[in-house]
């Protein structure tokens, strides 16, 4: 069974030309995004993955386009394959078709090792960033849902009858927000009573 030749395009911002993407190459159908590629919820994308069945190739010029980071893309590609979808990138000139190839495992292999080391980069360096914060005096952390003000308010609704879920509600917060809040052991003056 021969499947269709499908194409794939980004560019992130309307001035970018998409023509020199995948230009030369004969393709059934493209579909194209004019977005940032931070994220995999694009209209084109999520599209196109929905149009490809077994068999069909997909064409994309190179991987940035695909995805930003390595985690998106290791994940793409696993289950373009695990779909019988093999996946081309003209500009690296790799091609994942999900056989039983051991140059393509190793290369799939090396990409989620280098996602998962690009996610602990990431959380160092979060760390990192705040611990000087907090050592300069800028962290203060997440700042609370209710005000001791409303704390005692929610209080005094949930005292007088009024259901948890409709004061959660009109304070815009969640039930457990609201449990915690009001069964926390801090007064008006945020001292322990």
């Amino acid at each position: 069974m021969h499947g269709k030749h499908i194409g794939y395009i980004r560019v992130s911002s309307i001035d970018q030309n998409t023509a020199r993407q995948l230009d030369g190459i004969m393709l059934d159908k493209i579909f194209t995004d004019t977005c940032s590629g931070k994220d995999t919820h694009r209209p084109g994308l999520v599209a196109c993955l929905d149009y490809l069945r077994e068999g069909d190739v997909l064409h994309i010029h190179s991987i940035d386009r695909l995805a930003r980071n390595l985690q998106d893309l290791l994940h793409l590609i696993e289950s373009l394959n695990a779909s019988a979808v093999a996946v081309v990138f003209h500009k690296e000139g790799l091609t994942f078709s999900g056989k039983e190839d051991p140059f393509q495992k190793l290369q799939l292999q090396i990409i989620g090792a280098v996602a998962q080391f690009e996610r602990a980069l990431l959380r160092e360096r979060q760390r990192e960033g705040i611990a000087i914060a907090k050592a300069e005096g800028k962290y203060k952390g997440r700042k609370p849902a209710l005000t001791s003000e409303q704390v005692k308010e929610a209080r005094q609704m949930v005292a007088a009858g009024q259901c948890k879920q409709d004061v959660a509600r009109y304070f815009g917060i969640s039930r457990t927000t609201l449990y915690k809040a009001i069964q926390s052991r801090l007064d008006i003056d945020g001292r322990s009573n």
